[in-house]
């Protein structure tokens, strides 16, 4: 059995040919999806700003074998991300992700402070 790893991924876009319905949905629902709403999950967290209403991200954790890399993880959140908004009705383009290796990255613990 290969080793699994858990990444956290970023994936940026713009929005790109929405309907009057998806602009409206989109903005109506923008406070949901602000700073707050920004966090890490198997399904994905869309955040975007309503003014302009122009770029997103989703956040995702993605496992998968240590073996595939990054380069993997990226790709399927990616798709997750591109499944989701064709569902919800968003158009968008011009996909990219950004990829942090849970299991690699380093871990900088501060010292304990005196008293």
């Amino acid at each position: 059995m290969s080793e699994q790893h858990t990444y956290r991924v970023i994936v940026r876009g713009t929005w790109d040919g929405l309907t009057d319905e998806a602009r409206a949905r989109l903005l109506a629902e923008a406070a949901e999806h602000g700073l707050t709403s920004m966090r890490f999950t198997e399904e994905g967290s869309l955040s975007y700003e309503p003014s302009p209403l122009k770029h997103f991200s989703m956040r995702y954790v993605v496992v998968s074998d240590a073996a595939d890399g990054e380069e993997m993880a990226g790709a399927l959140a990616e798709d997750r991300a591109e499944s989701t908004l064709r569902g919800l009705g968003y158009g968008f383009g011009d996909l990219k992700s950004t990829v942090t290796d849970l299991d690699t990255m380093k871990i900088n613990f501060k010292p304990a402070s005196r008293r």
